[in-house]
């Protein structure tokens, strides 16, 4: 098995959700509006813009254009670049640590690598979120954030609130990911192992990382979806001139709110939408990562 350094896993776990973002990003901004659309209102009692994954699309490219469909990319490759670099190099520590041979061992790794990723990546996905939530007055669902770009809307929230402005809605975004990274690293590493136990596929062929992939997705999105809706109306949400949130006090109250106002099932609204935006990522992020690493591994070995 290839083995890298964490310092190497940083650098190759960020480039590929880097490189995954670029085919998802579109799939994120039609998952924006639709967690967005009927914040704290009825199901029936206000008008669908967004109606599923293709009517979406449509609905996004009509009204921002085809460039509309990329939109926050910038603000999402400075995530995924912050968040999973931290993320795969704290994981890969745990690992080289031994942590990993440990019984939940992988569990407990990926969490803790995630909520160190999150915390870190947390103003670029303040950002991402704001940003994507932008369109034309006859489609906007959400509070409308008048940020120009990226450096506009990092530059008014500094001047506005302060660091601490920048880490708003982390208090969401950190479970989010925590179980997310759980879920995704345990079941990857777990259904990778049983495929190769199987003998289906050559070993080191890269079938047994998609079908490691394809499986960690579903566990992935079926904790996920609840955390990544509350994570969206937190970063989203107007603060007033002290930084508090004027819709929602904190994850609890936002989880709670939805709950009651909105009913169980809007917990996992853009379900649909979501799977196709974090599977195929999932997929293409532990793909091109772990074919990363095999080629940094051997080169590691043909050095030494």
């Amino acid at each position: 098995k290839e083995t890298v350094a964490p310092a190497v896993d940083l650098v190759l776990g960020a480039s590929a959700c880097c490189l995954a973002c670029v085919f998802t990003n579109p799939l994120e901004v039609v998952k924006t509006r639709l967690q967005l659309q009927g914040e704290l209102q009825a199901r029936g009692t206000y008008p669908r813009h967004y109606r599923g994954f293709v009517a979406s699309v449509v609905a996004v490219a009509r009204a921002d254009g085809l460039c509309g469909l990329q939109k926050g990319l910038a603000a999402g490759l400075l995530y995924q670049g912050l968040m999973n670099g931290v993320r795969f190099y704290c994981y890969s520590l745990a690992c080289q640590a031994g942590l990993a041979q440990q019984p939940g061992g992988t569990v407990v790794a990926g969490a803790v690598a995630g909520a160190l990723g999150a915390f870190v990546g947390s103003p670029a996905y303040l950002v991402k979120t704001q940003l994507q939530a932008q369109t034309v007055a006859a489609m906007a669902v959400g509070h409308q954030h008048p940020h120009q770009n990226v450096l506009d809307a990092l530059g008014t929230i500094w001047r506005q609130r302060g660091l601490a402005g920048l880490w708003q809605g982390v208090g969401g975004a950190v479970p989010r990911v925590m179980v997310g990274s759980a879920a995704q690293l345990a079941t990857f590493a777990s259904a990778k192992a049983w495929v190769q136990e199987q003998q289906w596929l050559p070993e080191d062929s890269w079938l047994v990382a998609l079908a490691g992939g394809m499986v960690s997705s579903v566990a992935v999105v079926t904790v996920m979806t609840p955390f990544d809706v509350a994570s969206t109306r937190l970063y989203n949400q107007p603060v007033d001139g002290a930084g508090r949130g004027q819709l929602y006090g904190g994850l609890a109250d936002c989880l709670v709110k939805i709950w009651r106002q909105e009913g169980p099932l809007a917990l996992y609204k853009g379900l649909g939408p979501t799977y196709l935006r974090l599977g195929p990522h999932t997929i293409l992020s532990m793909l091109f990562w772990d074919e990363l690493r095999k080629l940094a591994g051997r080169a590691q070995h043909q050095g030494s």
